[in-house]
């Protein structure tokens, strides 16, 4: 019985959900939510552009991020090579479309493969790093559509330390954390990225990324150096966390998680940064997911939400999903997005839009 109940109800909710009033651009519209401070998009891939899936981000959103075409990796990824079709296509699709954008091309482990081999001299790597970010800052500091961008990413491990460069050029590294460090113990990197961001691109908000979990020590040493940066005349504007969950690690169903996080976008906002929630999604690592994991993915983005929610009042919150819809890749499988591989809607996407519109806040607990 209560499974049939479970089916009618969501029945009728993808029925009412599916007329344009309640996309999530109208509900938040509708309802008074602040447009100049509480965001929600979706992060689309340059080869969606003008597909059935970017009509269907068209129909929902009103802010974006590029997935990876802004990246050192595909822009600048070696002397002499520089490549900006992408980019410039997604800021065309923005501009035409009336998006705001966070530009993620942030000094981080998303590297080239040139940048992570183990030949290279810390010279060689500082001035790959200073041609492509002051590139990218002027080209983006006049575009209308960018509002934010991601300075750096992934800078410390899950235990506090600083990422670091791995053997070889196939793995997960940071390769410009060997540049060195200052005096303070701080990266050159991150310094050498914020200071070209504060000169070049003096129109953009300025985000420091973050991945990982709720970990004290890797969080400590993120909050440690905002502050630093900050007390040392470098502008930061706002804090991202990247928010890639998984279904067997417990965080956005535990509520000992979820206070942590609370407390970070509060400690963001009492010093004077905003909040991103900049690449979230939520993988379910079944072929074939029951309601039962649906439902949890659904609480999981929903109870995200609701914290934002919480906390529009005392400062801008953002938040963005890793993608659309579900799709084959290393980054884009498990289940993991708002939309199947069909583009119909999963439960997430009805528990965001009924948060939203009841401004509720009472967080769905199952961990």
């Amino acid at each position: 019985m209560k499974f049939n109940k479970l089916i009618i109800f969501f029945f009728f909710t993808a029925i009412c959900f599916s007329q344009d009033k309640y996309s999530i651009k109208n509900i938040l519209k509708e309802n008074n939510y602040n447009l100049d401070s509480f965001y929600i998009g979706a992060t689309l891939n340059h080869s969606q552009i003008n597909t059935n899936v970017s009509k269907l981000f068209l129909s929902e959103f009103t802010y974006s991020t590029p997935e990876n075409c802004s990246k050192q990796a595909q822009i600048h990824p070696e002397p002499g090579i520089w490549r900006w079709e992408k980019l410039n296509n997604y800021l065309k699709f923005a501009k035409e479309n009336n998006i705001t954008l966070r530009i993620h091309g942030p000094i981080s482990p998303q590297a080239s493969r040139w940048a992570k081999n183990d030949i290279r001299t810390k010279g060689e790597l500082i001035n790959n790093l200073n041609e492509f970010f002051t590139a990218l800052c002027i080209k983006i500091n006049d575009e209308s559509s960018v509002k934010w961008m991601d300075v750096v990413n992934e800078t410390v491990s899950r235990n506090g330390e600083w990422f670091a460069e791995k053997p070889g050029d196939k793995k997960w590294e940071n390769p410009w954390t060997q540049i060195g460090l200052n005096d303070d113990g701080i990266p050159i990197y991150i310094l050498r990225a914020f200071e070209i961001a504060n000169k070049y691109a003096p129109n953009v908000s300025l985000v420091y990324n973050q991945h990982g979990g709720m970990e004290p020590l890797m969080w400590k040493r993120v909050l440690e150096t905002i502050l630093y940066l900050k007390e040392n005349g470098y502008r930061v504007d706002g804090i991202g966390w990247q928010a890639h969950l998984k279904d067997f690690e417990k965080l956005a169903l535990n509520k000992e998680k979820l206070d942590f996080f609370t407390s970070l976008i509060d400690w963001s906002h009492r010093n004077g940064l905003d909040f991103h929630v900049t690449e979230m999604d939520y993988r379910i690592n079944k072929d074939n997911p029951s309601n039962k994991d649906l439902q949890r993915q659904a609480a999981a983005y929903s109870n995200i939400i609701k914290i934002l929610i919480s906390r529009k009042d005392n400062g801008v919150v953002t938040f963005n999903t890793w993608g659309m819809v579900d799709r084959p890749g290393e980054h884009t499988n498990e289940n993991r997005f708002l939309f199947d591989s069909n583009l119909k809607p999963k439960p997430a996407v009805f528990a965001i839009k009924k948060a939203l519109i009841d401004k509720n806040t009472s967080l769905v607990l199952y961990d």
